[in-house]
């Protein structure tokens, strides 16, 4: 196959190719490649190279990021679509709900500390009894007087 410049009809891809093509770094090729979101073979001159589908892959992860879903979620869900398969329409409404479920979590949790934090506005203390944001309830009450943990293992 004839090699045009910028790699858009070659079906093995150089790094440097699929990084221009996706807008990232080699190196963070290098490193989803290490997460297990795309993979690569090696040519007979033992080359680091990608089929094209590669690009579709780049594309999603860089999407999944943009929305804060972290890499091991996306890797996670990626696993269902083994290099080389490509994404139909179907799977990828799938992999969007799955993504949305999760966008409408965070967007109520964070609504929901945006409206309390008024009740800590001029406070400068997360210890108090009522805060909203830290203790509700006052949950940490019932472990007794003194220094709290600021982020405890299980606390929201």
């Amino acid at each position: 196959m004839k090699k045009n410049l910028h790699g858009a009809n070659k079906r093995e891809l150089t790094p440097g190719d699929v990084a221009q093509r996706c807008g990232v770094a080699v190196s963070a090729l290098h490193f989803y490649e290490s997460k297990g979101l795309i993979s690569s073979f090696r040519n007979a001159g033992n080359q680091r190279r990608y089929n094209r589908d590669v690009l579709r892959r780049v594309a999603i992860v860089k999407i999944a990021q943009r929305i804060g879903i972290p890499l091991a979620t996306i890797g996670e869900h990626l696993l269902q679509f083994p290099p080389g398969k490509r994404m139909s329409p179907k799977d990828w409404r799938g992999l969007t709900e799955r993504w949305r479920e999760e966008l409408d979590r965070r967007i109520a949790t964070l609504t929901r500390l945006r409206d309390d934090l008024d009740g800590c506005i001029g406070c400068g203390c997360l210890s108090m009894a009522d805060c909203p944001l830290r203790n509700p309830d006052d949950r940490l009450g019932e472990r007794g007087t003194g220094a709290i943990l600021l982020e405890p293992a299980n606390e929201p």
